[in-house]
């Protein structure tokens, strides 16, 4: 079983190998096309139009432009987080009597006494 692991990746490590210097070799098979094109030279004259002459440059090549990539979206979902505000009645209300007759002392308490 290691055996076999060990032999995929083998196997998948030099599939990237291979990939990346495929690449670098067509690099090269342009360069070469570009030095061995013939030089082409214009003669304009000032009362002459040249507008059929025209030159084909490969601008998009897939294999040039292959890039390693993941398979995950790197797109990034924003939450925005609002507070919502919800104004509610009281149901109940407390009232509290203040009586203004202190009616004795308690010794627990250390400060002097508040009147309402």
């Amino acid at each position: 079983m290691k055996k076999k692991i060990i032999l995929i990746n083998f196997l998948m490590s030099l599939m990237v190998l291979s990939a990346m210097l495929f690449q670098t070799v067509h690099s090269y098979e342009h360069v070469y096309k570009q030095l061995t094109e013939k030089p082409c030279n214009h003669e304009y004259n000032a009362h002459q139009k040249q507008i059929t002459h025209t030159h084909a440059v490969e601008n998009h090549c897939p294999i040039c432009h292959f890039a390693f990539s993941t398979f995950i979206p790197n797109s990034f979902h924003v939450l925005s987080f609002q507070k919502v505000i919800i104004a509610i009645a009281p149901a109940f209300s407390c009232k509290t009597i203040a009586s203004a007759f202190f009616k004795g002392s308690l010794f627990a308490l250390r400060a002097p006494p508040a009147l309402f």
